[in-house]
């Protein structure tokens, strides 16, 4: 790969940042579009293995983008370049992507949430942290549903829509952190009551 192809793969990257709206995998059909039918710096079979394996791995979901990199830039090396340059080579790729894709959407993050912070007092800024937390209570509420369905439960377990409801309340109601919910939350399911 040229020093121009290493520069397009950063500014594709960095173009995606910003459309990752539901999360990292929902760039896959675009990298692939840009990366196997655009590019040719993939094949079909090195695309999806890279979202399996990633997928498959603990980690952030994000992880795949990194492997897609690494396969890029070991791609890029030729079939000759074992060793040293493939290594080098697939290190650059992972780094230039994972690199592009969160830049971008973290200073916007970073920026957004001290311009909230300084101008909190504006009618506009608490309406949209209010409808910020009804958005979390839908969330919640639809992440209990898909949870308890798949255990035929759904039904007729009143007290799993006891917590759901309780848990609702709570983060609509108090300051309480997520992480304190999930917290009982496992520790009800690890006692086996719910």
């Amino acid at each position: 790969m040229s020093l121009a192809d290493w520069l397009h793969l950063l500014l594709f990257q960095l173009s995606l940042s910003l459309l990752a709206v539901g999360g990292a995998i929902t760039l896959a059909p675009e990298m692939h579009r840009y990366l196997v039918q655009g590019q040719g710096w993939l094949s079909e079979a090195q695309f999806s293995a890279s979202i399996a394996l990633a997928q498959a791995a603990p980690g952030p979901n994000v992880l795949f983008i990194a492997l897609l990199g690494w396969n890029v830039g070991v791609s890029g090396a030729g079939h000759g370049a074992h060793g040293a340059l493939g290594l080098l080579a697939g290190l650059l790729g992972a780094v230039l992507c994972v690199v592009g894709v969160l830049t971008p959407s973290s200073l916007l993050t970073l920026f957004a949430t001290r311009w909230c912070q300084r101008h909190r007092e504006r009618l506009a800024v608490r309406a949209f942290r209010q409808g910020l937390s009804s958005l979390v209570i839908g969330v919640m509420l639809a992440t209990s549903w898909l949870l308890a369905r798949p255990s035929g439960r759904w039904r007729e377990d009143g007290l799993l829509w006891l917590l759901t409801v309780v848990s609702a309340l709570l983060v609509w109601r108090t300051r309480l952190h997520l992480l304190w919910l999930l917290a009982a939350g496992g520790l009800l399911g690890g006692l086996g009551l719910v």
